[in-house]
């Protein structure tokens, strides 16, 4: 949290972290990914591509050890595969016993949370063709499925309500997701923050959320950025400053928002709660 005059920003990041990975080869240093987590500084961190006890990022709980970096007691690993990809893996449940390997997405805060939703969006029943450089034709693949992850922070300036996705790079198929989501969190309390890897283009992800940008930069990939995948969006719009920052890990940039709670609060009505039952 930074206090301004008359301020309280909140930091908001979002980082798909490539499982811990560099972009140019497959070395994992958790000390690497835990230096860039502090270097954003974040009050709430969505991340993306999260290991858990993964033999390839050497069995590091991956979400603890970015807690720790920043500072965030409150913390969720979702579960989107269980088993290794690229191996043998299953779509996950929720009932996953917390010692197996697993890869999903993770939200963090340094600040209390009051609730947390996890809300799984099932990918494609068939497989889906996908170009891959260098090859002439397209591979056929089986896409993933998909989480989403929600919390209600208890900030400074007021409750917030932070989703955390990754959808799927099947653009007619990650469309139906982000709709399914967004209809999940209708009576969430606002303001409400959507971010997350989205595999979209910043007006398709407005359009199809009916949110509000609060950051404008290509985030993909990493070393020269040409397109924005990775968003943080918000409903009611909200005073915010943003930046795209190129870390040592991921092929993607981290996404980093600071917003004005306190001058959100004092113009926006009573947040909405979902009613009972």
């Amino acid at each position: 949290m930074r206090v301004g005059t008359g301020d309280v920003m909140i930091r908001i990041a979002t980082f798909n972290i490539l499982n811990g990975r560099t972009q140019h080869d497959h070395d994992v240093d958790v000390a690497v990914l835990q230096d860039a987590v502090a270097e954003l500084a974040p009050d709430v961190l969505a991340l993306q591509e999260v290991d858990h006890l993964q033999h390839r990022s050497g069995r590091a709980d991956l979400t603890a050890l970015a807690a720790d970096a920043m500072g965030a007691p409150h913390h969720r690993f979702v579960a989107a595969l269980a088993g290794s990809p690229g191996a043998t893996w299953t779509a996950a449940t929720g009932d996953e016993h917390p010692d197996d390997a697993a890869y999903g997405i993770a939200l963090l805060s340094r600040f209390p949370v009051a609730g947390w939703e996890v809300m799984r969006l099932p990918a494609p029943r068939t497989r889906v063709p996908m170009r891959f450089p260098g090859r002439t034709l397209p591979t056929w693949v089986r896409d993933e499925p998909r989480v989403a992850v929600a919390a209600e922070v208890r900030t400074p300036a007021g409750p917030l309500t932070v989703a955390n996705t990754h959808l799927s790079f099947v653009r007619w198929w990650n469309g139906r997701q982000l709709t399914r989501l967004m209809g999940a969190l209708r009576g969430s309390t606002r303001p409400l923050i959507v971010t997350g890897d989205l595999n979209m283009e910043l007006d398709r992800a407005a359009r199809l959320t009916g949110l509000q940008p609060l950051a404008a930069h290509p985030t993909f990939p990493a070393d020269d950025p040409v397109e924005q995948l990775d968003h943080v969006l918000a409903d009611p719009a909200l005073p915010a400053s943003s930046q795209a920052w190129r870390m040592r890990l991921s092929d993607h940039r981290a996404l980093v928002v600071d917003v004005d709670l306190a001058a959100a609060s004092r113009r926006t009505p009573a947040p909405r709660r979902t009613p009972p039952g």
